[in-house]
């Protein structure tokens, strides 16, 4: 039992106790622990501090605000992904390493949190993006261009992860079929006769996992536009996140 201070209270020094043991370390477990349990999208800072037992103003010392919040996740994240060999060719080297990025977001808990923030830089991913700016200019291209390709890059990955997220949101709420199959079996064939054929296979041919064709196609036509400068000098500066 708790011994009574002099006053005759009890545990007037628990949460200066609980103050003293916090870390980031700590943070980033217990934050962890409210995204495993309930899902993406359900962590806040307040929830955070309840989590912890401790006051908001006690977390805000160790963690500035989510958006460093949600970076720790992401360098804890990244620390855990291994560095695979890169092909040797520039171009199979692009599309590989441009799916490593795919792929250490795409079961992220947290990855609705994360597409929504403005910055992805973290130390621990650099070597990610750092392989896709070298297997652009292996291929041949300037290094403002190679930052040009990776933000295209980016831009259609982080749109494959945020369709497919909301999709399975969308459907593990629904009580009834999607309302596309709704209007696909009414679809009138003489008006529509391309959709019409492929209605009954249209959940799964949009449902199957073409991230890496989609990547070798754009690579592809990167290459095919090699020289054709399309991205003009001083406009392919933008930050990590796009």
């Amino acid at each position: 039992m708790e011994p009574k201070q002099p006053d005759g209270s009890r545990g007037r020094n628990t949460g200066a106790r609980r103050r003293s043991r916090l870390s980031q370390a700590v943070i980033v477990a217990a934050a962890q622990h409210i995204i495993s349990t309930g899902g993406d999208g359900s962590l806040s800072m307040r929830q955070l501090a309840r989590e912890l037992s401790i006051t908001p103003m006690a977390l805000y010392h160790h963690v500035r605000d989510k958006d460093e919040l949600l970076m720790l996740l992401l360098e804890t994240k990244a620390q855990n992904v291994s560095r695979p060999p890169l092909p040797a060719d520039p171009r199979e080297r692009l599309v590989t390493s441009s799916q490593l990025l795919y792929d250490m977001l795409a079961d992220c808990p947290f990855l609705g949190e994360i597409l929504s923030s403005e910055d992805l830089m973290t130390a621990s991913n650099l070597w990610i993006i750092e392989a896709v700016l070298d297997a652009a200019v292996d291929c041949g291209f300037a290094p403002d261009e190679a930052v040009g390709i990776y933000r295209v890059i980016w831009h259609y990955t982080s749109g494959e992860l945020m369709i497919r997220l909301t999709r399975e949101r969308r459907l593990a709420e629904l009580d009834q079929p999607p309302y596309r199959e709704r209007v696909f079996a009414d679809i009138e064939p003489r008006t529509y006769p391309r959709l019409h054929a492929l209605a009954d296979r249209w959940t799964d041919l949009t449902a199957r996992q073409t991230h890496r064709k989609g990547l070798e196609a754009l690579v592809a036509g990167f290459l095919r536009g090699a020289g054709t400068a399309p991205w003009p000098p001083g406009h392919a500066d933008g930050h990590i996140a796009g």
